[in-house]
């Protein structure tokens, strides 16, 4: 049996310019090359999970127009349940702008459109989808009161619950008591913190206060170099898997739903953390966000030496 998922999030569709570098403010870059792909946080997450073996339920809200009629045809392929994406006429559905540079590295800009009317009763009205649900993920690309609400609905039922709090904001101690793992990036961290600058605080210090505000296991993570995990019982920088990157766009989000696939599987958190890293290092490898994200042969076969080539 697949462990069951439920993974609630943002839904977009990508537009990606390949660029020499990242344009400065005012910079005109002449592009390489364009593509329109399948993308958004929770979108990205769910199609990882399901991928890396997991039985997922998305709780998402597109339009009724070409780029949200297409999303849904997607998850259907990658198996995931459709019953508790909302579709919301009127709007267009979320859109990222995003560059990527030959290093790998990207400027995302997002117009969140109908993920804005992801809304906290669309959460009560997915009830069936947290049933024998053993575990839960969600992001911040929309609205925060509605995570909240996913939060409550994961606390209720006793089911862990993933954050990846991701674009970083200050979130209330009422929903970090009610996390079992938070996923931040350094910068995010630093925001939920309250750090004055970057830097302020030291990676351990922020993963321990992340703790003391509630949340059951910090996970920093450090891109190439890795996975800083924090829990009551162990305090490990954990290295990643280094590989040749094209395009860094959704390792994180990659990393998100492997990490939420082995953890439902009963996987311990150390072999968690491996088993997300290797799914996020092949990621890299490879150009898009929901394209990128690898299938469970994949992962298990992993091997680094061969994507350093």
């Amino acid at each position: 049996m697949k462990p069951k998922i439920v993974v609630a999030g943002s839904s977009n569709t990508d537009m990606v310019v390949k660029v020499h570098h990242i344009p400065a403010p005012g910079e005109t870059v002449m592009g390489s090359g364009f593509m329109v792909l399948p993308g958004g946080k929770g979108a990205n997450q769910a199609v990882a999970a399901a991928r890396a073996g997991a039985d997922v339920s998305f709780i998402a809200c597109v339009s009724d127009d070409a780029f949200g009629i297409q999303s849904l045809n997607n998850f259907r392929k990658d198996g995931i349940n459709t019953s508790y994406v909302k579709v919301q006429p009127g709007m267009h559905s979320g859109v990222a702008l995003i560059n990527v540079a030959d290093d790998g590295e990207n400027s995302i800009a997002v117009a969140p459109g109908a993920n804005s009317q992801l809304l906290p009763e669309d959460i009560l009205k997915s009830d069936a989808a947290f049933k024998d649900a053993q575990l839960v993920l969600a992001q911040l690309e929309i609205p925060v009161e509605t995570v909240e609400a996913v939060a409550d609905a994961a606390w209720e039922r006793k089911i862990p619950f993933i954050l990846n709090p991701a674009p970083g904001i200050k979130i209330q101690e009422s929903l970090l008591r009610k996390i079992t793992v938070i996923t931040p990036n350094e910068s995010e961290a630093a925001i939920i913190t309250s750090c004055r600058q970057p830097g302020d605080k030291s990676i351990p210090q922020m993963a321990g206060e992340l703790l003391e505000m509630g949340v059951k296991i910090a996970m920093i993570t450090l891109g190439s170099r890795g996975i800083f995990l924090k829990t009551n019982d162990d305090e490990a920088l954990i290295p990643g898997y280094k590989v040749r990157a094209v395009d860094t766009t959704a390792a994180g989000d990659v990393f998100n739903g492997a990490l939420a696939a082995a953890l439902a599987g009963g996987s311990d958190i150390r072999e968690a953390v491996d088993f997300a890293q290797r799914a996020a290092a092949i990621s890299v490898t490879r150009i898009g966000a929901q394209p990128s994200a690898p299938y469970l042969e994949e992962i298990m076969n992993f091997d680094p030496e061969t994507n350093q080539k």
